[in-house]
Formats: C-alpha cells, sequence, structure tokens
C-alpha cells in the first residue's frame, strides 16, 4: 500500500479506516512499485515535474523488447532484427525488456515497473544477426538512422578501444548525428572498463547501491564518466515464469542513467549529445568517499546521476562533444565547466539527498502536518501494513520476481530460479566470447 492511499483514508471516515484493518494484505504489483528504491532515490515525482521524455526515441540495442508488456505497452516502436527471426519486440530473452522498462516503464495505473522517461519511446534493436553474428554495429547505424537521439546498450565484453573498427566507426557515425550511446563498465570487479563502453564516443555507466557505494563487482577505469543505482534492481521482463525481475548489474544503472538522457534531451532539445552528457556529469552527487578524494575518480567517474539536477541547474553548454573522448588514447575529452548558481529549490533537500531515499519520499512532510487523531490512525495503519510485508497471511502471493543469472536469490527466498544463461557477444571475425548482459 503507498503513502498516498493511507492520506486519502486518513481524510475518509472513522469506519473507512477501521475496515482498512480488515481488508486484504498488500498486492504484489504494489509490492512492485514500492521496491522500486531508485524512484524515491531520483525523486520521481520532482524529475516529472520538468521532463518526462516526451518526443525523445531511445534505441535499446539488447535481446529485444517484449511489446506486449503491460508496462511499455504502446511505448516501443517498430524495430529491427538483422538476424530475421522478429526477435525485436517477440524476445525469448528478458534482459532487453529489462533495460526498456528502467528507460521508458509507465506501469499500469498504480502498480508495475515506471522508468526515468516514461514518455520516451523505445526502439529496440536485436543484438545478433544471421548465424548468431554480431550485429551491434550495424545496430547503432539503424537506430540513429531512424532518428533515436539515445542508444542503450547495457552489453559488455572484451576488447581495447579500437580492436573493433566496425564498433568504433558506428558509435562514430552516432556521435556524428548527434546520438548519445551510453554503455556499461562491466561486472567483473576489475579496473578496466568493457567494450563497448570504453569506445571513444560512449558515456561509460558503474553501479551503485542504495546508499551510494560503489558496487564491488562494478568495473572501473579512466573512461567511467558516471554512476547510477544498480543493485537490486526491480525491472518488467518474463524471468522465470513471472513478469518481474530482480538483479544488480551496471546494465541497469546504464538504462538508468539513458533515460535520464532522455529527459535532458526533451527539455533542452538544442543540446547536441555530448552536451547533454555534460549536464549529466556536471550536475551529479558527489560520492560520500571516492577513492582518492577526487573527482573524475575511476569508479564512480564525476559522480552519481542526479536527473532533477541535471534539469534544472545553471550549467553552460559547453563544447559539442562534452565529456566524450574523442580519441583512443583520451580517456575523456571533458574540460571541467563551472556548474553555476542552482536555482531556487534545486538543492539536493529540494531534489532528494541521493543515498538517503528517506528525503525524497512523497508525505513525509504531510505526515507531521496531520493532527491529533487522523495521525495516529496513520501511525497504526503504516504499522499493520509494514506487519503484513514482513509477515504474508496464508495465501498471500509474495512478490512474483526471479533473480537475474547466477545470482542467490538473497533475502527474497520466494524469488524464481535464476533466468536462463546469457547470449554471446562476438566480434566479427572471432569465436564467441561469453557477453556480460550486466547482471550477475
Amino acid at each position: 500500500m503507498r503513502l498516498s492511499g493511507a492520506l486519502r483514508i486518513c481524510g475518509a471516515t472513522i469506519l473507512a479506516g477501521a475496515s482498512l484493518f480488515a481488508a486484504a494484505p498488500v498486492s504484489a504489483a504494489d509490492q512492485v512499485r514500492n521496491d522500486q528504491w531508485a524512484n524515491s532515490y531520483f525523486g520521481l515525482e520532482r524529475v516529472w515535474s520538468v521532463s518526462r521524455g516526451a518526443g525523445v526515441t531511445v534505441a535499446v540495442i539488447d535481446t529485444g523488447v517484449d511489446a506486449s508488456h503491460p508496462d511499455l505497452a504502446g511505448s516501443v516502436l517498430a524495430g529491427y532484427d538483422p538476424s530475421g527471426q522478429g526477435l525485436s519486440t517477440k524476445p525469448t530473452e528478458a534482459h532487453g525488456t529489462k533495460m526498456a522498462s528502467l528507460i521508458a516503464g509507465h506501469g499500469h495505473g498504480p502498480d508495475g515497473v515506471v522508468g526515468l522517461a516514461p514518455d520516451a519511446k523505445i526502439l529496440p534493436v536485436y543484438k545478433d544477426g544471421a548465424g548468431g553474428t554480431d550485429a551491434v554495429p550495424k545496430g547503432i547505424r539503424w537506430a540513429v538512422d531512424q532518428g533515436a537521439k539515445v542508444v542503450n546498450i547495457s552489453l559488455g565484453g572484451p576488447g581495447a578501444p579500437g580492436s573493433d573498427p566496425a564498433l568504433t566507426e558506428a558509435v562514430g557515425y552516432a556521435v556524428k548525428h548527434d546520438a548519445l550511446v551510453v554503455g556499461p563498465t562491466g561486472n567483473s570487479g576489475l579496473g578496466s572498463v568493457e567494450s563497448p563502453a570504453n569506445e571513444p564516443g560512449v558515456l561509460a555507466v558503474g553501479a551503485i547501491d542504495r546508499n551510494g557505494r560503489i558496487w564491488p563487482q562494478s568495473n572501473y577505469g579512466p573512461q567511467t564518466l558516471i554512476s547510477a543505482p544498480g543493485v537490486r534492481i526491480v525491472s518488467a521482463g518474463a524471468c522465470a515464469g513471472s513478469r518481474y525481475c530482480i538483479g544488480d548489474g551496471t546494465s541497469d544503472a546504464t538504462a538508468y542513467v539513458s533515460g535520464a538522457a532522455a529527459l535532458v534531451r526533451a527539455k533542452y532539445p538544442k543540446l547536441t549529445a555530448g552536451q547533454v552528457a555534460e549536464r549529466l556529469v556536471e550536475s551529479a552527487k558527489p560520492p560520500a568517499a571516492p577513492k582518492g578524494g577526487k573527482l573524475p575518480d575511476p569508479h564512480y567517474g564525476y559522480g552519481i546521476l542526479s536527473p532533477y539536477d541535471a534539469l534544472t541547474k545553471d550549467i553552460p553548454a559547453g563544447p559539442e562533444q562534452g565529456p566524450l573522448a574523442t580519441t583512443a588514447d583520451a580517456p575523456t575529452g571533458r574540460t571541467p565547466a563551472d556548474s553555476g548558481p542552482s536555482p531556487a529549490g534545486a538543492g539536493p533537500a529540494a531534489a532528494g539527498e541521493i543515498g538517503d531515499p528517506s528525503k525524497s519520499a512523497p508525505g513525509v512532510g504531510v505526515l507531521l502536518a496531520v493532527g491529533g487523531g487522523c495521525a495516529v490512525l496513520l501511525v497504526v495503519i503504516v504499522l499493520v501494513v509494514a506487519r503484513s510485508r514482513r509477515r504474508p497471511a496464508p495465501g498471500f502471493a509474495p512478490p512474483p520476481y526471479a533473480p537475474a543469472p547466477g545470482r542467490p536469490p538473497g533475502p527474497h527466498p520466494q524469488y524464481g530460479p535464476p533466468a536462463p544463461p546469457a547470449p554471446h557477444w562476438q566480434h566479427p571475425g572471432q569465436p564467441h566470447q561469453p557477453y556480460r548482459s550486466g547482471h550477475q
């Protein structure tokens, strides 16, 4: 049950409040929304008061996106599957759907998964060509030609920058045509950013937990530009027979950054892709204790994604390439800019401080203002609801999540078994090598 529901009950009669105590426990769908901790982390209501990503197309180069999922229905465009199997919108794997839901999920009513940019459109591109060959470079070009302004590639594999000429040229094509490419640093905890995130022109993203600490398995290096939530992330997708999944990874963090890029592109349509990246990194919240105490940090980049600040801070546009590298031997092309003063109400207290979800949770101030018996009733309601979550009543269906591949269920043993193994990332002319989809 959400706090807004409790406030409506508080405004009704005592009889209505009393009937609540005999009501059924919280539904699984409600818990799906409540378990999206990143929503409070970002302060979505304030973010959406400025931009919801309308008019922006985000390409998702991945395993395909389930266009029929209720949390994405109507937001998925006709995609592209170079393999000819029609998997761009009817996938056999959940990963692409999960990423799309974090970018542009709109839920269904008060339930389900919502992403950062619910009014954006998703352009799904299947990552493989005929015979399982790598089609990511071709997919980038196709997506850019279809008008995608953000290209999310939540995939990664071995390879030094420039080692795959087709990939390097495709990223360059995106940069030339004003499309921002976003990729994950990787999930091995190694001091090297994986391909394609290490390519010049790609915005490389690391993962943090809900306390703002870097995820130990997040790869790091000089190409890392920003970090975002990537631990215990609930997303939409068919996992172990359910419609929802939960997992960790730099893939999720990448999807959130792509969603934030869509918000900025909708708000500031005249900015170049590099200048959009500049707003994201210049407005990022500094982590509590980056190693070495200086930014950029190889783990966090320039800090933790803060969409509201990216939309509202007074930040000079800067050079066209922004923080994006232009040569393989230059980790970043960024020239630090003076972020300038924040407009009134745009500081951490207004947007919700990163690392403290309670400071952006809706309704806290309202609770303090509620008088007498109504406040008491609300406290009792909250306690009853909290107890129902800790100890489900007989017949209560727990959240239908399944963990990502390789991850134990953790504190939620009722979640389903691991999803099938991830497919492969292949570079032309090389044997298949396992790619890391961003989940462990």
